[in-house]
């Protein structure tokens, strides 16, 4: 009698949703949090997750709130730190590839769009890997370098919030320090976040009035995370924050490719 009186309780507060998917949908918000505190390559897992209670294109739409919740902590805690330089390079191509990927991303096949990604972000990796290890510390600051990264980027993000490894490859290329890195990515995605917000209410549909009243229930989960980020990024010394990041994006390649 109990258990079903909680159980009713719950229902009429959180929805259809069960009790492993709430769980899912917290543990996703959690992460975002502690992507936006500075772990960067880790949002995939929030991704990944939200595909899985929510299915893959109405999960866009439902996560797009909560990183936008998350870069608005991130950019009053990092405020200090933000590179504009950089910014101007990525965004005008950003919402380019927003734009082409509104149109026409739906029509390319998932499984192609997905491994022909991992296999890109892979290769970036290794292409820093190795960039590392030689000598020559030159930053690549050919206006094509940071067109091709923002274009791709901004499609992916729009496909299915997947731009993190893209922005990782190119704030690394510039030997940004830890902070600078993690104050200039947050600006950059709350720009790049809010200008997609229209695109996924009116053109896809995925954010309505019921999504926007599942986000307020999962808001509190970004804030936890947040804290958690902050605490971790604080262990963390520069070049093993850059060894991170590097890890990180290639296991998130690997896990988009058998996604």
């Amino acid at each position: 009698m109990l258990f079903s009186h909680v159980n009713t309780l719950f229902h009429q507060f959180f929805g259809d949703l069960t009790w492993h998917q709430w769980a899912l949908a917290l543990l996703a918000v959690a992460v975002v949090g502690i992507s936006k505190a500075g772990i960067k390559g880790i949002t995939l897992i929030s991704v990944t997750l939200f595909a899985i209670v929510f299915g893959s294109k109405a999960s866009t739409g439902i996560l797009l709130p909560m990183l936008i919740v998350g870069d608005i902590i991130a950019v009053i805690y990092y405020r200090r730190h933000v590179k504009w330089q950089y910014l101007l390079q990525l965004i005008p191509w950003m919402m380019l590839g927003v734009i082409l990927a509104t149109w026409i991303g739906k029509d390319i096949p998932e499984v192609v769009f997905k491994r022909g990604m991992a296999a890109i972000i892979l290769i970036s990796v290794v292409m820093m890997y190795w960039w590392d290890k030689r000598k020559s510390k030159t930053v690549p600051d050919y206006w094509w370098f940071g067109g091709i990264m923002g274009l791709v980027a901004g499609f992916t993000t729009m496909i299915g919030n997947l731009a993190g490894a893209f922005a990782n490859i190119f704030f690394l290329a510039m030997r940004m320090p830890k902070n600078d890195f993690i104050g200039t990515a947050a600006c950059l995605f709350f720009i790049i976040n809010i200008f997609k917000l229209p695109f996924h209410i009116f053109v896809w549909e995925t954010i309505t009035a019921e999504t926007f009243a599942l986000n307020l229930r999962l808001a509190p989960a970004v804030f936890i995370g947040f804290i958690i980020g902050i605490r971790i990024v604080k262990l963390i010394k520069e070049q093993q924050y850059r060894q991170l990041i590097l890890a990180l994006t290639a296991l998130g390649a690997i896990l988009i490719f058998f996604r």
